[in-house]
Order: structure tokens, then sequence, then C-alpha cells
């Protein structure tokens, strides 16, 4: 079993490779070319080629890791196809390999996949869409959503704080910022503006340019209102740098742990968390799709294929891989919609296609 073991990985890890070659060189292509019209519109900003190529370099780990599940799937179906077309596979049969050993060699290479999946979608992934990111508001302008920004909450002992920020600048530093202080009765307590910001390492921001407005209601009956300008002002709160770009970049965007500390901050302020909850879910589950999709190529060891029969399969286990990554797209959106449980709405394509590979197992490798 260990030489077959090394014959079965050795094939599908090229076959792999090969097709993750061929995709990143794809995406690749079309990327640099989207930049390099960014070139010509941002060239007096100092923009150039140089950092377009370095862009494009930096978005290659988040295509990498979308692509992970559908690679695994086209190269271990071409090699089950292949090895099938051949009559290699029958040799490894009459060799000793039965199903259930075959399913699990291919299981236990699957949780390769799965640990590989998971590294570049936690670690490698955000670090270097973040960083991308950052290079791209340097020079063709700042990351914002919409016209009113980015709001979040942070609920402290004394009171509520309604933070709105308009933009994340090149230099990782936060611009028009506004922050609305209530009391524990609900009544507006200060609103503070500045120009800028900088979050620092011990849970506070330091606010620069600063413009603060506070509301004093004496006896219950006489109010007061004080205006200060200020150079610049420490802010002690929790929230981080991760929960802002969690607010102003998409969710899937951070990792495990961050999201998780981000839905826990939400659910500490009363904040709804629906979306990053499906976004923590599908985090968790889509590396796990790599074990779907080496059982569901493997009953293409079990076929007979004639000349050339080989190449309508592959086409097929493409279509099959673009139509997972279109469900997990869209059951994602339809949970967030319906209100659905997060985890089930995360876990509804990878259950569909687990239930397809194993009917499959069953039909054509047991039963036939």
């Amino acid at each position: 079993m260990k030489t077959l073991r090394r014959l079965l990985y050795g094939e599908v890890i090229r076959a792999v490779a090969f097709v993750v070659l061929g995709f990143m060189s794809l995406f690749f292509f079309f990327d640099f070319v989207e930049e390099v019209q960014s070139v010509g519109r941002h060239a007096a900003t100092g923009y150039t080629l140089l950092h377009a190529l370095t862009y494009v370099v930096l978005m290659i780990p988040n295509h990498l890791y979308e692509l992970m599940p559908i690679a695994v799937l086209i190269g271990t179906i071409f090699v089950m196809a292949r090895l099938a077309q051949s009559s290699e596979y029958t040799i490894l049969r009459t060799s000793g390999l039965d199903p259930w050993r075959a399913l699990k060699a291919l299981l236990a290479l699957g949780m390769a996949f799965v640990v590989l999946t998971f590294a570049i979608g936690d670690y490698a992934s955000p670090i270097a869409d973040r960083e991308a990111q950052l290079l791209k508001a340097r020079y063709t302008g700042r990351i914002t959503i919409g016209q009113t920004g980015a709001w979040l909450k942070e609920k402290q002992p004394y009171g509520t704080f309604a933070v709105n920020v308009g933009e994340l600048a090149g230099d990782g530093s936060l611009r028009s910022v506004r922050i609305f202080e209530f009391d524990n009765h609900g009544l507006l307590a200060s609103v503070t503006q500045c120009k800028s910001a900088s979050i620092q390492d011990d849970n506070a921001w330091l606010l620069n340019g600063v413009s603060r407005t506070e509301f004093f209601i004496r006896d219950g009956t006489n109010a007061q209102i004080e205006r200060l300008a200020l150079p610049s002002l420490r802010w002690p709160n929790s929230i981080s740098t991760e929960m802002v770009s969690a607010a102003l970049l998409k969710p899937e965007r951070m990792n495990t742990v961050d999201l998780f500390q981000y839905i826990q901050h939400l659910h500490t302020n009363q904040q709804t968390a629906q979306r990053y909850e499906i976004e923590f879910w599908k985090k968790v589950f889509y590396p796990l799709s790599c074990l779907v999709m080496v059982v569901l190529a493997l009953p293409f060891a079990y076929l007979h294929f004639r000349s050339g029969g080989i190449a309508t399969y592959v086409f097929g286990g493409v279509m099959a891989g673009i139509s997972f990554f279109l469900l997990n797209n869209v059951f994602g959106y339809i949970g967030d919609l319906q209100n659905w449980q997060p985890w089930l709405a995360a876990a509804i394509p990878g259950i569909i296609y687990s239930v397809l590979s194993l009917t499959a197992f069953a039909w054509l490798v047991l039963r036939r």
C-alpha cells in the first residue's frame, strides 16, 4: 500500500499543481491587464508598472484559496480517468487496492489539501490582500464605502459610542472620523470629530485635529454646550484595525480568529452579525470541501473509457467545480436574506456535493 499511495499521491499532486498553475496564469494575466489600465489613469500620483505588478502578485493567494477545491477536483478526476483509460487502475485493483482502501488513501491526501487551503485562506490571503488594498489606496485613492463610510458601535460601562469612519488611507490611518457618545440614559453626551486617527497597540485611538462638542444637563433643566479644539486626543476603546477593515472591506478578507472576535464585538454591542457569522462558517467549511472533491473524483477510476473520452469527463469536472463555487456564494446570500442558521447556510453546498459524491461512490464502485 505504501507504493500504491506514493504512486497515487505523486500523480494527483502533480496534476493539481498543473491545474493551479494554469488557473493562476490566467488570473494573473487578466488582473495585470486591468492594472495596466490603472497605471495610465493614476500615473500622476506615482502608480507605476512595478506597483501594478506587486498588486497583482499580492492578489494570488486570494485566487489560490478560492480555486483550491476546484483544482483538487479537476486534478484528481484527470488522474483517476487517465489511470482507468490506460488500465493502470485495473492493475492496482488486482494488486490489492479495493475501493475502501482507495477511498481511505484519497481522504488522507484530501486532508493535506484541507490543511493547505486553510493555511492559505487564514494566513497568507488576509495578509496579502490587506497589503494589496493599502498599496492601491496609497496611489489611486482611499478605501471607503458609499458616501457615509463605515459605522461601528462601542459599548462601555459609562456609555455607548457610535463611530463613523469615512476612509481608510493608504498608510493605514483613518480619515474623517466622527464619534457620537451617548450616556446610559440614551442622551447625546458629546460629538467628536477629527481629521485623522491612528489605532494604537494599547487598545486606544490617537485622534489628530480634534473638534469636540460636549453637552451637559444640570439639575435636569439647565443645558450647557461646550466646544473644544484639541491638537490630539487619546480615546480608549476595543475597536481594532481588523474590525475597521471588516467594516470597510469584505468580511471574507479577515482570518477566522479576527472574524470571530468581530462577531463577538457585534453581539456585545447588540448589533446584527448574520452576514459575518455566515462568512465565519464558510471559512470553516470551505477547506473541508477538498475532501468532498477527492471522493467525487474516485468513481471516475471505475468507468470504462474509449479513446479520447477522458476530455469529456475532465470538462464535467470543471463544470462541477464551477457549480460548487457558484452554490457556495448563492447560498451565502440566500441564508443572509432568509435569516437561516449561519452554519447551515455555509454547509449546504458541501452537504449537497457530499451526498452526490457518496451516491456516485456507492452506485459506480460498490454496486457495479
